[in-house]
């Protein structure tokens, strides 16, 4: 048997790569790893995960939903201090409140990338 130790890789597809880039390294801080020229694809180091960004291609999945959200664990979380910087990076919040998440029961922030994908940030269970 096998044991999931936290969350591997998310697989997002993006409208605009500089943007998604922007966001997820110049706001989030998450570092460039690779890319694979082939597939448009590169790959985000975040903490023990990854993020995967796919250019948005036409067809039956141009403009939908390509998940409903994932979740970041963050520490510290100190919620005054999260809205005030995402508050000057621009990006539009969303509801903050206690979740169940992969430790438990704790604090969380809604926020959403270019693209309109909710981000949980998570804060540690209390």
């Amino acid at each position: 048997m096998f044991r999931i130790k936290g969350l591997d890789h998310v697989v997002l597809r993006v409208s605009d790569m500089d943007k998604a880039l922007a966001f997820y390294c110049g706001v989030l801080g998450c570092v460039e790893e690779r890319r694979v020229e082939r597939l448009g694809l590169v790959q985000l180091r975040a903490g023990a995960s990854m993020i995967d960004l796919v250019p948005a291609k036409g067809g039956a999945s141009a403009g939908a939903r390509n998940m409903d959200h994932f979740a970041i664990r963050i520490d510290p979380y100190d919620e005054q201090a999260i809205r005030s910087y995402l508050e000057e990076k621009g990006v539009r919040l969303g509801d903050a409140g206690r979740r169940y998440g992969a430790e438990g029961e704790g604090p969380s922030l809604y926020i959403f990338d270019p693209d309109g994908n909710t981000v949980e940030l998570k804060g540690p269970p209390s």
